[in-house]
Formats: structure tokens, sequence, C-alpha cells
């Protein structure tokens, strides 16, 4: 299977216009999960394109450009690993297998359109100084062509090649190799909950994580992910309905009551609504 034209052009338009979303709005379309569900979209098969995307998700929680610190670029690799995916026709453990390198190494291309875009940044800069600001306006704009074709450029390249690029990957990697990335594909996900984890005081709320656990270990038959997460909404809150009605009674909330102005230790005000650290 090959890449229609329309799916080659709109997935390069994407990757480009998710990047500028990366910069700006953040309204998700850099996200992983979204590359991999449009690739899939366009090329007729949306669960493997999930698959992919979801999967590198996990990978990239609690990843991010700190101090202008680069990561790697799951997003182009979540559109390339499904796209090949799907036209090798090996499933998404393969996709993902593939989409991992890819994003180490596109890690490259956004060192590249970062030392590319400071010299826009720097002429604007000698503009502000002889008080051009139509100029440094333009200068601004002009940032968005190396972030852009950073990212659409080799999502061009490698999906226009793909179907060979596809035949000459599954006639070099060896059976091993190809073992262990779809061990790697397997394991990312729970890396990715680890995580996660590491973020969350489990600790502390340790029962409703487990309940959370056995609801989908062994009831997948009648609850599923919305309904799982709809039972932890309802238990958080009761939880904190009840530690606002102990607070507003009296009671100890998230530590002890202190005496008012009065003497009477009664703790916060009716007004007072007690903060829950989750």
């Amino acid at each position: 299977m090959s890449i229609s034209a329309f799916a080659l052009i709109f997935l390069t338009i994407y990757v480009g216009l998710a990047q500028l979303d990366a910069l700006s709005l953040k309204i998700g379309l850099f996200s992983p999960v979204f590359g991999g569900a449009a690739t899939g979209l366009v090329m007729g098969n949306l669960k493997t394109g999930l698959i992919v995307g979801a999967t590198l998700q996990l990978a990239t929680l609690g990843v991010a450009t700190y101090g202008g610190a680069t990561v790697p670029d799951f997003l182009s690799g979540s559109i390339m690993g499904s796209a090949f995916a799907i036209m090798s026709g090996r499933g998404a453990a393969y996709g993902i297998g593939l989409a991992i390198p890819i994003g180490l190494l596109l890690t490259q291309m956004d060192i590249l359109a970062r030392m590319t875009n400071t010299i826009f940044q720097h002429h604007a800069d000698r503009l502000a100084l002889k008080g051009d600001y139509k100029g440094v306006e333009r200068n601004n704009l002009y940032g968005i062509i190396p972030w852009t074709v950073s990212r659409m450029l080799p999502v061009f390249v490698g999906l226009f090649f793909g179907s060979a690029v596809v035949k000459a990957i599954n006639a070099w990697i060896p059976a091993w190799l190809m073992v262990g990335l779809k061990t790697a594909g397997i394991i990312l996900p729970a890396m990715g909950i680890a995580i996660l984890m590491r973020y969350l005081p489990i600790k502390r709320y340790y029962p409703y994580f487990i309940l959370g656990f056995v609801l989908m270990a062994y009831f997948t038959k009648s609850f599923s992910l919305l309904g799982t997460a709809l039972v932890g909404f309802v238990f958080a809150a009761i939880h904190v309905m009840e530690a606002n009605e102990r607070k507003h009674n009296g009671g100890h909330g998230n530590g002890p009551s202190k005496p008012d102005n009065g003497g009477n230790d009664s703790g916060s005000s009716d007004d007072e609504e007690v903060e829950i650290d989750v």
C-alpha cells in the first residue's frame, strides 16, 4: 500500500501547523496522539494510528523543553510510524518501533531550526535599535519558516518515499531486531504510566489507585476507561465534600483547626473551602 497524494499533502501541512500550535496556542495538535489519529484517519486505519500515537503520548508525559532543551520529536515520529505501520500492514507495534528512532533522529532538525531562527531574531534586535517595529514584526514572523520546515520536510520526504522505504526496511531488518522493536513498543506504555505515577500522590490515595486497577484488569467487559474515570471522579467528589463538611462543622480537615479571636476552636468560617491536595 502506498500513500495517496491527498494524505501526503495533508500530513505535511498538519505537522507544520502542529509545530506552530506547540509554540503558541497549545490546543493539542502537537500531541503524538493527535498526529497518530490524523494519520490513521486519512489513511483509513484510525485504530492503528491511535495505538501508535497514544503509546508515544505516554512516553512523553512529563517531558518538555525546559530551559530550551531539545526533546525527541515524537509528533513527526507518530505520523511516520503510523503511516509505515499502515502501509506495511505489520501492525501498531511495528510502527511504534520505527517511530522511536525517527523521533530521536529528528531531534537534530529541532536544533537546526532553533539555530536558524536566531538569524531572524538577531536581525530583529538590530531593527529594534533603529525603531523599525514593523521590521521586528516581520522577522518574528519569519521565524515560522525554520520551525515549520524542520518538521514538514522530513515528514514529506519520508512519506513520499514511504513505499520504497518500507520495503527496504522490511528486507533489511533482521528478525531479532524486529522482536526488540516490538518489545520496546510494549514496554513504552508501562514506562509512561510509571512516569505519570511519579507526579501523583499515589501513597496518600492508594485505595483509589487499586480500585481503578481492579476495574480495568478484572472487569474490562463491564468497564471502559471512561467508566473507570467517572468512578474515580465520583470518589474524588465525595472525598472533597466530606472534607469540606468536616471543616464547616469544626472538625479536622487537612490539619488542626485554629481558634478564632473569640476563643471558639471552630476552624475556618463557613465561607472557607478546604483545599485538597490532589
